[in-house]
């Protein structure tokens, strides 16, 4: 403890710099002032100390470019800039769990001021170095079954929720901050409407949810900086407890606006606009952001082994899954999870397509009996799938075949276990254990998982 107070006060910056504004141009604002304190990704306050802040994106000429991050009516030309030092950073602390907060670390729900506490850590931080990360092996329970059985997820694995819009992404969120096999769940919603965030707070998450979640808010009235920061922020939380050696489930919705934030921000930095209008810094920044999640780098001997398990949704433009972002993120990530418009309009929920989603790790991930019977109905729900129309229109005459036979019997059966409701939490054992009976498999009695310390008493042994 001492040590860190040690290093939090060389830290801070004992020298102000002050600019005056040069023009405004929406939320484009031009300055000039000292070069010692113009650097990309530094922040600034406009009119007083207290004023609003913006953001430096770009220069032009000597000129340096901010972008507002809060609302600037009644800035005035040549205008003081009070340049900041603070705010690139943020002290995250276990203060902060049930707790709704904005791209600043300011709360949002009503509730008292966060003490501070906890060390200085950047909100735009570099991933850990590839060759110092602990590796990924252990299966982490996710509680739908879908998802369990045909995408099995691991501690510290990065995945992909595709979907267009209206089709449940929010729902399966909800589902998976509830049932996850986590310690701490970090929820960034970026862009959010205004009135999901509160209903997701409390109808979604409810009390219970939110003692071990932190949500990380960033609507879409906000300015395309405030937006993309609430992303980082929201990685920088998962990485506080992540630190602590806790196994912690990042939920981010979604890394499409995130790109969007980007592309405002490139546009009015000067970039030249590339596909469908997204500027090179989206595809720059986007694994920045991405490799964030993972797995911690390798724990001393002896202290338990933090991961940041990623779940990050990517809304499809008109569904199509090969647009820009999707394909970019599709590449950077450890599986993807696509959701089906035409399996949510006949009602079955969570409408994720099994036969398209993937999870890179599944091999690691399954045993010989539980990769068998994942094998079997996947075949199962492929050929029903090939062979659904003929058999809807009367094409298909029974007895012809006796796999396609057995595929029109068993396939609705599987298709009704894979339908859940959002609090409906199911074991990965007991969905292995039902879906082998529909196959008329026999299967083992699989070993219990082993039961991990409560929260509060993981929190207490770091204090």
């Amino acid at each position: 403890m001492l040590a860190q107070a040690i290093r939090d006060v060389k830290a801070i910056q004992t020298t102000s710099y002050e600019g005056r504004i040069t023009a405004v141009e929406g939320l484009r604002i031009e300055a000039a002032g000292p070069v010692e304190a113009l650097r990309l990704g530094a922040y600034a306050r406009f009119g007083d100390p207290d004023g609003p802040r913006g953001e430096l994106v770009g220069f032009n000429g000597e000129s340096a470019i901010f972008l507002a991050c809060d609302d600037i009516e009644g800035i005035r030309p040549h205008s003081p800039v009070y340049f900041s030092h603070t705010d690139s950073q943020v002290r995250v602390s276990n203060q902060w769990l049930g707790r709704v907060v904005d791209a600043f670390g300011v709360p949002v729900d009503g509730g008292p001021p966060i003490p501070s506490g906890g060390r200085a850590r950047l909100v735009k931080a570099a991933p850990p170095p590839a060759q110092s990360r602990a590796r990924v092996h252990e299966a982490m329970s996710l509680g739908v079954r879908a998802l369990d059985a045909f995408a099995p997820c691991a501690q510290g694995q990065r995945m992909g929720l595709f979907a267009g819009s209206g089709v449940g992404k929010s729902t399966l969120m909800s589902m998976l901050a509830r049932n996850a096999g986590a310690d701490i769940v970090v929820i960034g919603l970026i862009g959010e409407r205004g009135r999901e965030v509160r209903e997701f707070v409390e109808d979604t998450l409810g009390p219970d949810g939110l003692k071990r979640a932190v949500v990380v808010s960033a609507t879409s009235d906000e300015p395309a900086p405030r937006r993309r920061r609430a992303a980082w922020m929201a990685m920088a939380v998962a990485e506080h407890f992540r630190d602590q050696g806790l196994k912690v489930l990042c939920l981010l919705d979604s890394v499409t606006r995130f790109a969007m934030a980007q592309r405002e921000i490139g546009l009015a930095a000067g970039e030249p606009p590339t596909t469908k209008g997204y500027t090179p810094s989206v595809f720059a920044e986007l694994p920045k952001l991405l490799e964030r999640a993972g797995p911690g780098p390798v724990a001393i001997k002896g202290q338990p082994q933090g991961h940041i398990t990623g779940l990050f949704t990517v809304l499809v433009d008109g569904d199509d899954h090969n647009e820009p972002v999707a394909d970019a993120v599709r590449g950077i990530l450890d599986g993807h999870i696509v959701m089906d418009r035409k399996i949510a309009e006949r009602g079955r929920y969570p409408a994720i397509d099994v036969l398209k989603s993937l999870s890179r790790l599944a091999s690691q991930l399954y045993s010989a009996e539980t990769a068998d019977i994942a094998r079997q109905a996947r075949r199962i729900l492929s050929l029903y799938s090939d062979m659904e129309e003929l058999v809807r229109i009367g094409a298909y005459a029974r007895g012809s075949d006796a796999e396609v036979d057995q595929a029109v019997m068993l396939a609705p059966q599987i298709e009704a276990l894979l339908t859940q409701d959002v609090s409906d939490a199911t074991p990965p054992e007991e969905t292995f254990r039902l879906l082998a009976g529909i196959l008329g498999l026999q299967q083992e009695a699989a070993p219990a998982a082993p039961q991990r310390p409560s929260l509060a008493r993981q929190l207490g042994a770091k204090k």
